[in-house]
């Protein structure tokens, strides 16, 4: 199956990168050349879960263009969660140039990240 996956274009699932401390929030959002899409989530909380496959899509679909890391409550620098400033989950923060450029918090779908990445980070 991964031969005519290759053969016919489909890509091998791209996880999100995992963040739990500031010297890592700096090095892989602040510092990328590449648009940052930060989702702050916890194990006990439904709509994160739901929204993993989404974000793994995303991340998969993009990763030529955006980057998608991942910053889970429970095993984080609590430093981390009071600089951003992180008061429900899911939590989505979007980075540009080491700038935020917004936050949303709750599920999204697939076609709502599409829309976000054309119109805010240019495609």
């Amino acid at each position: 199956m991964r031969l005519l996956d290759r053969l016919f274009g489909a890509r091998e699932k791209v996880i999100p990168e995992r963040v739990r401390d500031v010297d890592a929030y700096e090095r892989l959002v602040v510092r990328s050349e590449r648009p940052v899409i930060v989702d702050v989530w916890s194990a006990t909380c439904a709509p994160c879960k739901k929204l993993e496959p989404v974000l793994i899509e995303v991340a998969t679909r993009y990763a030529d263009r955006v980057r998608v890391v991942e910053i889970g409550t429970a095993d984080c620098d609590p430093r981390l969660l009071a600089k951003l400033d992180v008061r429900a989950t899911p939590t989505l923060i979007v980075v540009k140039d080491g700038e935020e450029l917004g936050r949303q918090t709750g599920w999204r779908p697939v076609e709502w990240f599409e829309q976000m990445i054309e119109a805010e980070l240019g495609g």
